[in-house]
């Protein structure tokens, strides 16, 4: 008889065992449930990203400021870029059909610009380049959502840039009639 309860308490406990390590394996291999996270939009293409720009300056003025360093007391003076067209040419280069105001200059000019790429950001980047009637400049302006704003020198003085990209009357009232 103790060699049969022997046999029983061995088998129980071999039972027990045997579920306990099921149970373990079962809860170890199991994975929680959580909430699936949507997956990250693919950047913009090359092409989305130029469209983009060209929509978004196209009939556009560029309505701002700019200050000239050492005379950040003074009073900022004012600047209007009017984009009657902006497109892309090749490579880094953009063709910006611009009226340019600011102090007593106003200047109508077509303009082919370097734009180069901070991720989604465009920066229009040039270096000691001349602008008839206006002198040679060096600039970086970053241009994002309604705002554009930079940095500015021209001879032996600079400053910075800023303001709101505003769209025309005639930019707007055209593309409410596009089909």
């Amino acid at each position: 008889m103790r060699m049969r309860l022997l046999s029983i308490r061995r088998f129980l406990l071999g039972t027990a065992m045997m579920a306990t390590t099921l149970v373990i394996a079962a809860l170890a291999t199991a994975q929680p449930q959580s909430p699936s996270e949507p997956a990250a939009p693919a950047p913009p293409s090359e092409a989305e990203l130029f469209a983009a720009l060209e929509k978004t300056l196209t009939g556009a003025t560029l309505v701002g400021n700019f200050t000239v360093t050492g005379r950040e007391e003074a009073k900022l003076a004012e600047e209007r870029y009017e984009l009657a067209g902006v497109q892309h040419v090749e490579g880094e280069l953009w063709l910006f059909q611009a009226r340019i105001r600011y102090g007593e200059h106003d200047v109508a000019l077509p303009l082919t610009l370097p734009v180069r790429w901070a991720g989604d950001t465009p920066v229009i980047c040039v270096d000691n380049m001349g602008f008839p009637g206006l002198g040679a400049y060096t600039a970086r302006v970053m241009i994002y959502a309604d705002h554009y704003t930079g940095f500015w020198r021209g001879g032996d003085h600079g400053g910075h840039l800023f303001g709101v990209i505003e769209k025309t009357q005639a930019a707007d009232s055209s593309a409410d009639k596009a089909p």
